[in-house]
């Protein structure tokens, strides 16, 4: 009875070690084998949604040459990953910066800026909001950008010492309201509220712009800095440094996501073009071109006698469709060779034919540049297709029809990255030009 009493004991006390054994192995190890709760990809996707809602637009990310715009999991992943690790990283280098501006966006191409180059938020979304504004930081400066029909001088509060003033001098009404910004301006700067003032400006298609000479610090006046659009010969890259024209935000033209259609599907169209036809104009000599030889039935035409300014909601929505479903936008000269439509055509993966010729004005080649017209563009190795005379253009859309797709996606692939790349650089160039001027100017 001992004996079988004591095997009893044994055989529990044998069994209480295998199981302690057992979960000691769970508690240490079975851990790092199990998956979390949960779909981490769900959750995500879910992150990211709302994310884009409050945006109001689509974002462009192409990386490399890896980059998959068709798997929309694994993007959704990465954008969620990536969007949460720069929230971290701007949490982190807060108070860190070393200057602060302020950007006045009294002019639509500082939707351009904002949004486009520098991939920024705006609240509220509601494009017809009277007061918008929106925050970022590149590199050592934190930016602030505010817009709007309520933004009027003299009417907010001016809490930076450093601002960018983004002006339309096009033709003399809009000169007029440029210069009363610029007085305004000027009237904190000798009151010492602002301490360095930068301008870009949407010139004169004719680069006639003498009208904001005297403003400029060179000639004594208090703008420092000028970021100027189109190819004006005044550009140095010393104080004056040429700035891309962009798309048209007048026309709510939107930022534009790559998809997997955009990237793989065969397009219906060898090329398109959608504008105005002025008489004797190059615009009129391709429209020949096309008709003679029935390309225009092979592409997206429709040309229209008076320019609209503002587009429909159906206009809006035909031309974003002729981009997509065509292999090549024509790009010809209007006023000056500079057009919204080469950068519209960028955001569709569809290739600019661009007329490579000079207009009639005062723009031209500087004494550091030598490759005007699109100086800009060129410096930054465009993958354009620049022509002379639209005579090329039939050699061009026969060649155009040998190209397979997988050549085709491949072109595609490279505009997009490209045009990413170009905004980034644009970005912190501009960037390094104002911590370079300003800072050191403030240690001086």
């Amino acid at each position: 009875m001992r004996l079988t009493r004591k095997r009893l004991c044994s055989f529990l006390i044998a069994l209480y070690c295998l199981f302690s054994l057992y979960a000691a192995y769970h508690v240490f190890f079975g851990r790092r084998s199990q998956a979390p709760a949960g779909s981490p990809r769900g959750l995500r996707k879910g992150a990211v949604a709302p994310a884009r809602e409050r945006r109001g637009r689509e974002q462009l990310t192409l990386e490399s040459e890896e980059w998959n715009p068709w798997e929309g999991d694994e993007k959704n992943e990465q954008q969620y990953r990536f969007k949460t690790s720069l929230q971290v990283l701007n949490k982190s280098t807060k108070g860190k910066t070393d200057l602060s501006v302020q950007i006045w966006g009294k002019a639509a191409i500082g939707l351009y800026l904002w949004e486009h180059i520098f991939e920024g938020l705006l609240d509220p979304s509601d494009v017809t909001a009277q007061w918008r504004e929106g925050k970022s930081i590149v590199g050592r400066t934190q930016y602030s950008f505010i817009t709007g029909p309520a933004v009027i001088p003299g009417y907010f509060s001016v809490d930076v010492n450093n601002v960018v003033l983004i002006l339309n001098g096009r033709e003399k009404a809009k000169i007029f309201y440029a210069t009363q910004w610029l007085l305004y301006a000027q009237n904190l700067v000798q009151i010492q509220k602002l301490q360095h003032l930068a301008v870009v400006l949407l010139g004169n298609e004719h680069c006639n712009n003498e009208w904001i000479n005297p403003f400029l610090k060179r000639n004594g006046g208090f703008v420092e800095l000028l970021f100027i659009i189109y190819d004006s010969p005044w550009i140095n890259d010393v104080d004056v440094f040429q700035w891309p024209l962009g798309v048209a935000t007048y026309r709510n033209f939107p930022v534009v996501e790559a998809s997997w259609s955009m990237l793989h599907d065969e397009r219906p169209y060898l090329c398109n073009f959608l504008g105005t036809i002025y008489e004797n104009s190059s615009r009129q000599a391709l429209m020949n071109i096309l008709k003679k030889d029935g390309n225009d039935k092979l592409c997206w035409v429709s040309a229209r006698e008076h320019w609209q300014p503002q587009e429909t909601n159906e206009s809006l929505k035909n031309y974003q469709d002729a981009l997509l479903q065509s292999d090549l936008t024509l790009c010809p000269v209007g006023v000056n060779t500079e057009c919204y439509r080469i950068y519209e055509a960028c955001s569709y993966g569809s290739i600019p034919v661009v007329e490579d010729v000079m207009t009639a004005g005062s723009c031209g080649n500087t004494s550091l540049h030598h490759s005007a017209p699109l100086q800009l563009l060129k410096s930054m190795g465009a993958p354009f297709i620049f022509i002379k005379n639209w005579k090329e253009l039939p050699a061009v859309l026969e060649k155009e029809k040998t190209i397979i797709l997988q050549e085709k996606i491949e072109r595609r692939k490279m505009l997009l990255q490209w045009y990413q790349h170009f905004k980034a650089e644009l970005k912190m160039k501009f960037t390094n030009i104002l911590e370079s001027s300003f800072l050191m100017k403030n240690k001086s």
